[in-house]
């Protein structure tokens, strides 16, 4: 059985090399899933990428499989840096679920990232997170709609496209 870590290394940075085959692997076989999450802290920015790519598909799946990690996923890899680790980070999150305290948690965590982020990918996928959250809690909307203000201007167009239709949706009432 090859070590999923070389299944995901190598070849070009901007290609997902392996990774769906290494999704069906762990869809095939769920206790390889802490082996697809150690990938997320590999040395190789690549691997972690791909990882993240992977693991997310795997969520999309089956969110429930990611609930032991819920606690490392606020903590450990939120800490990392990488963009396509958060932008994989941000879609996980609006797929597992979450008590009301690690929403918050994940609320506060996605603001973070959007604060700093120069990633338009990191920046639509985390604000589509972000919606998700004020469509389930009706609490959050008028903060929501403030961060959406501050994405107005947004160098990235795709960006200012998302904003412009979420502030459609949650147009105040």
């Amino acid at each position: 059985m090859e070590a999923i870590e070389q299944a995901l290394s190598g070849g070009d940075r901007r290609s997902l090399g392996r990774t769906e085959e290494v999704i069906a692997w762990v869809l095939a076989d769920s206790g390889r899933l802490p082996e697809l999450f150690a990938c997320l802290f590999s040395a190789d920015e690549i691997v972690r990428m791909r990882a993240g790519d992977a693991l997310e598909k795997v969520c999309r799946q089956h969110p429930d499989w990611l609930l032991p990690y819920r606690q490392r996923l606020l903590t450990a890899v939120a800490a990392i840096q990488q963009p396509s680790v958060q932008w994989h980070l941000a879609q996980m999150l609006g797929e597992i679920p979450l008590s009301d305290q690690e929403k918050t948690q994940a609320g506060a965590l996605l603001k973070h990232n959007l604060a700093r982020a120069q990633d338009w990918i990191v920046i639509n996928l985390t604000l589509e997170t972000l919606a998700q959250f004020a469509r389930e809690d009706t609490t959050l909307r008028a903060d929501f709609r403030a961060l959406l203000e501050q994405q107005q201007n947004s160098r990235h167009k795709s960006v200012r496209s998302r904003v412009k239709k979420l502030l459609q949706e949650f147009a105040q009432d």
